[in-house]
């Protein structure tokens, strides 16, 4: 298919999806690093604030930038423990089938009618095991999972290598994430056009300046049919 002559957009062939928060709720990843902090203040006779700690995770969302596990570390325990903490919050963070939102797989089949489906994800390798077994994986071409690949979002590699798995160049890719950050600049940077979607971890209240960055936002997977009409179109 050649590109439309009313905007040059090329048509979309492949679409990149991330999994904490278009995929499965980010609570799961949330309240494995609150039990790991908890857990960590506890062992170091600190004191811990589940309030508060709640109050820096809303605070991380709307920023849109920084690590959570830094700002987590530096608030309750140290900047050299950070690691520690994103250990143990890794063992305590799975997804049980009901952390699966009920949009995705719906979503998923209308998709496949029309598109190629790439996961890229900031993820250990067993999230694969989790998808499997909620039905998702059977919908997926691709797969770039960090630990796989050995890059994270923002890092353009691993955009890269699920393009090249794919051999579709980014003019016809789509990234679907809800970080701004890691999903829609990451994706930016080497030329993917972007849908944002507004849950999990992205912001609370989106100003109008954050809501400018992607090429278009979303509430749900239900909708991203429809988004990815007008992008194609």
């Amino acid at each position: 298919m050649a590109a439309d002559p009313a905007t040059g957009a090329e048509p979309i062939e492949l679409v990149l999806l991330d999994v904490g928060g278009p995929v499965y709720d980010d609570v799961a990843y949330r309240d494995a690093l609150l039990r790991a902090t908890r857990q960590l203040t506890a062992e170091d006779g600190r004191e811990f604030d589940e309030t508060e700690f709640l109050h820096l995770y809303d605070e991380r969302r709307q920023a849109q930038g920084g690590s959570l596990r830094t700002a987590v570390a530096q608030r309750f325990l140290t900047v050299q423990d950070r690691q520690r903490l994103s250990d143990l919050a890794e063992q305590y963070w799975e997804y049980p089938p009901d952390a699966l939102y009920e949009d995705v797989l719906p979503a998923l089949r209308q998709l496949r009618e029309r598109f190629r489906i790439a996961v890229v994800a900031n993820q250990r390798a067993v999230v694969v095991d989790a998808l499997r077994r909620d039905g998702v994986a059977e919908h997926i071409d691709v797969w770039a999972i960090s630990e796989t690949v050995g890059a994270e979002k923002p890092d353009p590699r691993i955009f890269q290598h699920a393009l090249d798995e794919a051999g579709v160049p980014p003019s016809r890719a789509v990234h679907v994430g809800n970080r701004l950050d890691t999903d829609v600049r990451g994706a930016q940077r080497i030329g993917l056009r972007t849908v944002w979607v507004l849950r999990g971890e992205a912001p609370p209240a989106p100003t109008p300046e954050q809501l400018a960055e992607p090429d278009l936002a979303v509430h749900s997977l239900a909708e991203l049919p429809g988004a990815l009409e007008k992008l194609s179109s």
